[in-house]
């Protein structure tokens, strides 16, 4: 065995992908067809009949989870993923330019999601894609790690913690998360040139050196993106030295999860699992969806025991099912996690009732408290080359393993004095949001929900963003998009909305699509926060030195100069920035919370659900590297929880009678829809008569 994974493990480091591998001489390997991986995936013929934790779900938190539950080699761990490996596209994964060139979100590996007609937002309904694949979404985004402001983090921290769980609530600081957003990394600086081309600012200190996931700048640098950090600062955003250390305000280039000893995209597959030697303790079946958790005829301590799951390919597929002798473990996202929950017979009761399922245990919360960033933009035509015409040249420089780690990476996060041009104006408007707070009659329209532990969720939220986030976080993200060709786009995105959504099923197949309903703008102040910023943006033309590089507005163009039209723009044309969350919520049960502090689902003694579904609040970051730290702190106390003496989930037994938590059982669910109008009628005087 030692000789195997030795050899395992030689080929893995020739190839480019072992943790902290630095040579260089093998930059272009993935271009030239080589691909040397040790890992074997099983077949549902030979899958064991039970495993100690099965993890449905082979994203980004599942195989992170994954590679660290297996490592002591004992430890019995099978993934279940819906989606293929990816194997057939490597090229196209590893490639980081083709997530714009070449994109998988119109193949297989991606679920393909739709919202429903959202009335705040045009009646449109919205497109929202999810990885169907081996390392989730990681494998087909922008690849953005950008960690979130530390007042985000430690105000979830005081929505969770109590007497009775501080030991386990305390991972979720500031100061504990970053330890573990830390430990997921191997960051390495820019190479010279790209760094004397973008001017980026780095703390090598502020990030990690011995992670299995790689973290570094572009190779290339289009010369352009020079421009961004002098026109930022001109404009009144300063450039932050350091973006990382919990302070994220201000412009910076975004560190990206690609490799650099071979220029190559590095996701929870290419760094957490490739790169393992073989380990017969670990299990990965693709192309096996989970359609149902089951749970044991007993209860322990009055808390459901899952006894395993059932999974199939598809809807036509013979139903198979696999033992769990410790835990189940959901890693399914924000749409996948509560959707098992649901057709498993976990959630609020009406919906269970409505499509047949069975309630197992009524969780008012599940697939409440749905966050989304929101995204638009201003455009200029450019004779000057973006990454889109070098790319479309077709030259042998477009084709270099270098100019392929191009992403687009310059951003900036701008707080609320900056977007309403001095602290007056903005104090005028968060005293606006909060009067809302204290009125029911312009606050209960904005809950999709009469259930009292949702209601109260919602407020808990709604009170931690006006009084810990808003006034130090970041309410906007800034992009400087050169994808295309001859167009210069720099979007704004909305970083903490007030609007909440649900997500809900009208099948008891989870081969169906869940019902995704976000709710956007339905509180106005996320289209007066959005239409500020696209002032600002617009404002960037008249800047230098970017305004050398711009010719004339292409989008939305002059018809567009009222607050009133840009809040219609935003309204017509913002779309998801691809970070939903917050639909299986770690908060109080009584708030309509699905997981406790330890990640387990309440009224259950061994599930959990690990991934972004938990965030209770919206970050003002893209959710990698948070929920990298999240899988990497889980997964280390699962194995060691931390001492009772502490505090934490009240002890239960799991479903071989091994101690595990868990917590005690609470009821009801009805849930309703507002009218968007009627909510714009009686909040927006509130926001506007303050502004």
């Amino acid at each position: 065995m030692l000789a195997t994974e030795l050899l395992a493990l030689t080929l893995a480091t020739f190839a480019g992908t072992a943790y902290g591998h630095k040579n260089r001489e093998f930059h272009n390997v993935h271009t030239h067809g080589i691909y040397l991986s040790p890992r074997n995936y099983i077949t549902p013929e030979t899958r064991r009949d039970s495993y100690d934790y099965i993890i449905a779900g082979g994203g980004l938190a599942g195989l992170v989870l994954a590679s660290r539950l297996s490592a002591d080699g004992q430890t019995t761990v099978l993934v279940l993923e819906a989606g293929g490996t990816g194997d057939d596209r490597r090229t196209t994964i590893d490639t980081p330019a083709l997530t714009y060139f070449d994109s998988l979100l119109g193949t297989q590996y991606n679920y393909g999601y739709t919202t429903t007609a959202q009335s705040g937002a045009g009646g449109r309904n919205m497109n929202w894609p999810r990885g169907k694949i081996l390392g989730g979404s990681a494998a087909v985004n922008g690849m953005y790690i950008v960690r979130p402001n530390s007042a985000e983090i430690d105000a979830w921290h005081d929505l969770i913690v109590d007497d009775s769980n501080k030991a386990y609530a305390d991972s979720w600081t500031w100061s504990s998360l970053l330890e573990y957003m830390k430990k997921s990394e191997t960051f390495t600086p820019p190479t010279s040139d790209a760094e004397n081309t973008a001017g980026m600012k780095y703390n090598t200190g502020s990030h990690g050196s011995s992670g299995p996931l790689h973290t570094t700048f572009p190779g290339y640098m289009v010369p352009m993106t020079s421009a961004w950090l002098p026109t930022l600062a001109a404009a009144g955003i300063p450039t932050s030295q350091d973006a990382y250390n919990g302070n994220n305000l201000g412009g910076f280039f975004s560190t990206m999860a690609i490799n650099p000893t071979n220029w190559t995209r590095s996701y929870s597959k290419s760094a957490y699992i490739d790169p393992l030697p073989p380990r017969d303790n670990l299990h990965v079946l693709a192309n096996a969806a989970v359609t149902k958790i089951t749970f044991a005829d007993n209860v322990q301590d009055g808390n459901k025991v899952a006894s395993g799951v059932e999974f199939a390919s598809s809807a036509s597929d013979t139903v198979k099912s696999v033992s769990a002798n410790k835990e189940v473990i959901l890693a399914g996202g924000a749409v996948g996690s509560p959707q098992m929950l649901l057709v498993s017979g976990v959630g609020p009761k009406d919906v269970l009732d409505s499509v047949g399922v069975s309630v197992q245990v009524e969780l008012p919360g599940v697939g409440h408290h749905l966050q989304d960033h929101l995204a638009t933009g201003v455009s200029w035509a450019t004779t000057e080359d973006t990454q889109g015409t070098i790319f479309q040249s077709g030259s042998d420089f477009s084709k270099t393993a270098e100019f392929l780690s191009y992403v687009n990476c310059g951003t900036a996060y701008v707080n609320g004095s900056f977007l309403f041009d001095g602290d007056e104006s903005f104090n005028n408007f968060v005293t606006g949001v909060r009067a809302t707070l204290s009125d029911p009659t312009t606050l209960n329209p904005l809950i999709p929900s009469t259930d009292p532990a949702v209601v109260e969720g919602y407020k808990a939220i709604y009170q931690s963003y006006v009084d810990k986030i808003i006034p130090e976080a970041g309410l906007v993200e800034i992009l400087f998009s050169i994808n295309s060709p001859g167009v210069i786009t720099v979007q704004a995105a909305l970083q903490t909305p007030l609007s909440q959504g649900r997500l809900y099923i009208n099948s008891s197949s989870v081969f169906d699509p869940p019902v995704i309903d976000p709710w956007y703008f339905s509180h106005p102040a996320d289209a007066i926060i959005l239409r500020q910023a696209l002032k600002k943006v617009r404002s960037f033309a008249d800047i230098s030195p970017l305004k050398e590089l711009l010719g004339e507005e292409s989008r939305p163009g002059s018809s567009v100069q009222t607050d009133a039209d840009w809040e219609t723009y935003a309204r017509n044309n913002a779309n998801t920035e691809f970070h939903p969350g917050c639909t299986c919520a770690m908060l109080p049960r009584d708030k309509g919370g699905v997981v406790d502090a330890s990640l387990k689902v309440y009224g259950t003694s061994n599930l959990r659900v690990i991934d972004g579904s938990v965030f209770p609040l919206s970050m003002s970051a893209h959710l990698m590297a948070p929920i990298y730290g999240l899988a990497e702190r889980a997964a280390e106390f699962i194995l060691t929880p931390p001492s009772s003496s502490s505090g934490g989930s009240s002890t239960n037994t799991g479903a071989n009678g091994s101690p595990t938590g868990g917590s005690n059982n609470n009821s009801g669910a009805v849930s309703v829809r507002a009218p968007w109008v009627a909510v714009v009628g009686l909040v927006a005087g509130v926001l506007l008569s303050s502004f």
